[in-house]
């Protein structure tokens, strides 16, 4: 019975009846990409790859990328025929049934609201390392989790709570806001670039993969793939683009040139980043007494890099603001706080879009019936789907406070790396079952492109570490219980509404 599908016909003419404005061009989308790509993978994960990789996680973004380039030519295909909100989720219901819709809806879930949590974690990070380079001071127990010895992270709850004030005030605001933030971000990372390449020694790359490219034995999340795992969490947002379709105009054309052009912009601005950084202090992993790999995140890290800065120096993976931190290592303490304001100003718009998504995923399974109708109640005066805006927030706020970056980035990645492998599979099934429906874009070479994405969102699945791997399938057995206590019997579909008059 939960094979139930929403037809596709349904599915755009619901979209049409509770319209969302249409405003958005190529340009636009581009930009919002850029925006949602551009973040804490780059600002603050460089550290955690460098003890993952070292110099190789200059192959991790390579191999993230191109896990990314073909999951994105099939949510192009489907982005395109079904331009509305929803993302993977909607894909899903129109291929697969409602069942695994849900499932894919309630990964996004995890996806959207953890990556939000991980963001306002890297930018707590920039704002404590800003205020340490003035001179001032937080206690410890109000600027970390008690992974890293404090209680609490004041400063990520309070940036996750004010997007979310902001977000429910509208949306076009936002665009706007982005826009600027975006330009502030890719001209941070240029002048990290222009400055740090010209002191690129050789010798830092050497040896170039400390830890192999599966992490030597040591378990997984380690080496090469094992940061790409981790890494991949810097292309996150991409869909971001896809899930503002239904605010595209002419988003036959206009989606998929957001996501490709994206997509290229990224790797390219990551590639050079990491090259600077590297090539400028080093970026070799830290390690235990006994010459262990360490885990990114862990107490045993924690305890080691407070040791190795007690007596003196900080290396690459011990930063909570990497790039900032190269340019103050290499003279230019000045330049390295304009860094840190340049995310402290613009690692909320990831948030704010992270934030966006989470809450119109929300919306569009509300509007469907497998969630309560109020979470689709749009504020009269500012358009906005206000109810489930504040519960995320609240839900976003807490993760953030208590968890450490890496760890969050690691969960987000692998409700991310699910939705992905569902919309390849739905791009080929959809091929079959209905060949002559009309495809405004199409996958090229779509059966060697949609078992690679697959192949590669499963393979960096199976790479991230243990416990991350273990959330998702917690995660989807919490959802199936709620499926089956609620949405299976109010669904829409199953009741019978559905709309294909248009």
């Amino acid at each position: 019975m939960s094979w139930r599908i929403k037809p596709l016909d349904a599915i755009i003419a619901s979209a049409e009846k509770k319209a969302l404005t249409r405003s958005l061009g190529a340009v636009q989308l581009t930009l919002l990409g850029v925006g949602a790509i551009i973040g804490t993978g780059i600002f603050v994960l460089t550290s955690e790859a460098a003890q993952k990789a070292g110099p190789g996680m200059m192959w991790s973004f390579v191999i993230a990328a191109a896990v990314c380039a073909v999951a994105a030519l099939c949510y192009s295909e489907i982005a395109s025929m079904v331009p509305v909100s929803g993302s993977a989720y909607t894909y899903t219901y129109a291929v697969m049934g409602e069942l695994l819709a849900w499932v894919v809806g309630w990964a996004l879930i995890l996806e959207y609201a953890v990556a939000a949590s991980a963001v306002s974690v890297g930018w707590s990070g920039y704002f404590i390392g800003l205020l340490n380079s003035w001179g001032i001071e937080l206690p410890l127990a109000i600027t970390a989790g008690s992974y890293a010895g404090g209680i609490i992270n004041l400063p990520a709850a309070l940036i996750a709570l004010l997007i979310t004030a902001l977000l429910m005030i509208g949306t076009t605001e936002s665009a706007r806001v982005n826009a600027v933030l975006v330009a502030i971000k890719v001209t941070a990372l240029t002048v990290f670039i222009v400055l740090t390449l010209p002191v690129i020694k050789g010798a830092n790359f050497e040896p170039f993969l400390p830890n192999g490219w599966m992490g030597n034995g040591h378990g997984a999340g380690l080496g090469v793939v094992g940061a790409a795992a981790s890494i991949f969490f810097a292309y996150v947002g991409f869909d971001a683009v896809s899930t503002a379709a239904e605010e595209t105009k002419d988003p036959q054309k206009n989606v998929p040139i957001g996501l490709i052009g994206s997509l290229l912009i990224c790797t390219v601005f990551y590639l050079l980043v990491a090259a600077g950084a590297i090539g400028a202090i080093g970026s070799q992993p830290v390690t235990g007494a006994n010459g262990e790999i360490l885990h990114a995140g862990s107490a045993a890290m924690a305890a080691q890099c407070q040791s190795l800065m007690a007596a003196g120096s900080e290396p690459l993976v011990c930063s909570k603001e990497a790039l900032a931190h190269v340019l103050r290592s290499v003279g230019h303490e000045r330049v390295g706080d304009m860094i840190g304001i340049a995310a402290f100003l613009a690692l909320p718009s990831v948030i704010l879009i992270m934030l966006f998504g989470q809450t119109r995923i929300f919306f569009v399974m509300a509007r469907d019936g497998l969630l309560p109708e109020f979470l689709a109640k749009v504020h009269p005066k500012w358009k906005t789907p206000h109810v489930v805006t504040v519960i995320t927030g609240l839900a976003v706020a807490l993760f953030a406070a208590l968890l450490p970056v890496g760890k969050l980035a690691d969960i987000s990645n692998s409700g991310t790396l699910f939705a992905f492998f569902m919309v390849a599979l739905s791009v080929m099934i959809l091929r079959i079952k209905q060949p002559e429906r009309h495809r405004p874009f199409k996958t090229p070479l779509v059966w060697v492109v949609a078992p690679l994405a697959m192949i590669g969102t499963l393979g960096l699945y199976l790479n991230l570490p243990t416990e991350s791997k273990l959330v998702l399938p917690i995660w989807a057995a919490f959802g199936l219980v709620v499926y089956f206590l609620y949405g299976y019997r109010k669904s829409h579909v199953g009741r019978g509404i559905v709309d294909t008059d248009h």
